[in-house]
């Protein structure tokens, strides 16, 4: 069986692109930056779906001959008009019209009928641009966990992993009937091998537990001793999320909150009348391996890193305040072996720099290239202040040495700017 992925480098994409694999499968593995794909030993297909060049079903066609099938996993949660469209729609049916004989899965998502986001509404017009072509299948599936985790299953596990109180949104009742990501991969490897039909069809797990529950069963994994439950008020819950989506705070959004608020119970059952594939229950696969020490710690930094980014963003806008107020007389009291316009040149234009760099952080704009523009920064003054006034790191407040800390924290902000 050869597969062409697309959408192989998101969370679901990667693990349907290792499992499938793994089933002795040629994949396709198809995204816009797919060289990590290739050195996990893919074979890859660089295809940026906001590009015109890829709604045409030439540039797909050479890729599918001989039967070639086809698994779609691309989606946007976030952005303009027209780049929602591409992915949903032009790409997808320019990818469906060059197919030659093999299947089309289009993985959706639980929910999408009531839910009038951007993503909702174009999920639903993917699936009915797919209705009038021949072997395709639509799998809708709801809370998708695995060993690894991203987005909404890394925001439960952090919340499961917090210290003095674990909150959940609302009453915490909310159910949820998780599949893991392997058990996804036998279903779309069963709808591939024998297609039940249209659909759409929804997919999740056997066990349904609330959402109190869940993060109780994520913190019993870590071996943390249980802490009470703090309910967060809707409306406050929502206002975070919108807070979080203005910042950039990635775990924090109000995607996040609303699937939380209303909980993803899918109904597999009328799929599993068709395929042989059996998904586990939560409560099984969650348990089936030991966290690692690795998995509390992603837990604990997950919220750790937004926090982080910000911390450092009010650093530098502070500093850039300073670099514009602070008299002139002073800075020249500060580098006394500068001449005093060079003095002031450097003092007012670091300001801007300052600025422009808390204005990144505040954006979450190339967070890797802004992180290493302020290493270069933070290193390079404490390197030219170390020439011209050594004195400096005698300062009785420690301006100097607290240097050593940033850097320290900048470069765990680093360690920190991959997402997958």
């Amino acid at each position: 069986m050869k597969i062409l992925l697309l959408g192989a480098d998101g969370f679901i994409g990667r693990h349907l692109a290792f499992g499938l694999r793994s089933t002795g499968a040629e994949v396709i593995a198809s995204a816009r930056a797919p060289a990590r794909l290739a050195a996990m030993g893919f074979k890859v297909l660089a295809a940026d779906l906001t590009n015109p060049a890829t709604h045409a079903a030439a540039f797909w066609a050479p890729h599918l001959a001989g039967g070639v099938h086809v698994v779609n996993c691309a989606g946007l949660l976030t952005g303009s008009e027209a780049a929602f469209r591409a992915v949903h729609l032009a790409a997808p049916a320019a990818v469906a019209a060059a197919r030659d004989g093999g299947h089309f899965v289009q993985i959706s998502a639980v929910g999408i009928e009531a839910a009038e986001t951007p993503f909702a509404r174009h999920r639903r017009a993917a699936e009915a641009m797919l209705a009038d072509l021949p072997e395709v299948t639509v799998l809708r599936p709801g809370l998708v966990l695995a060993d690894t985790s991203y987005g909404g299953s890394s925001l439960m596990r952090a919340l499961a992993a917090m210290p003095v109180a674990r909150p959940v949104v609302g009453t915490g009742d909310q159910p949820f009937n998780p599949i893991h990501a392997g058990d996804l991969t036998q279903v779309v490897l069963d709808c591939l091998r024998a297609p039940p039909g249209f659909g759409p069809w929804e997919v999740g797990g056997p066990e349904t537990l609330s959402q109190e529950e869940l993060g109780a069963l994520y913190r019993r994994w870590f071996g943390l001793r249980p802490v009470p439950v703090c309910h967060l008020p809707v409306p406050l819950a929502h206002l975070l999320g919108r807070l979080g989506e203005a910042l950039r705070l990635g775990p924090i959004s109000a995607t996040a909150v609303a699937q939380l608020q209303g909980g993803v119970l899918a109904d597999p059952a009328p799929l599993l009348t068709r395929i042989p594939a059996r998904p586990r229950g939560v409560s099984g696969f969650v348990m089936d391996r030991p966290a690692g020490t690795q998995d509390l710690w992603q837990a604990r930094l997950y919220l750790l890193k937004p926090l982080i980014r910000l911390t450092l963003a009010l650093t530098w806008l502070a500093s850039a305040a300073l670099g514009f107020l602070t008299p002139a007389a002073r800075i020249f009291e500060m580098v006394p072996a500068l001449p005093e316009p060079l003095a002031l040149v450097l003092g007012r234009g670091g300001g801007l720099v300052d600025l422009a760099l808390g204005l990144a952080l505040l954006r979450n704009w190339r967070p890797r290239a802004t992180a290493l523009a302020q290493l270069a920064i933070v290193g390079g003054y404490t390197i030219g202040l170390s020439t011209l006034a050594p004195a400096l790191w005698l300062d009785p407040i420690g301006g100097m040495l607290k240097n050593l800390g940033i850097l320290a924290l900048i470069a765990v902000h680093l360690a920190l700017a991959e997402e997958r």
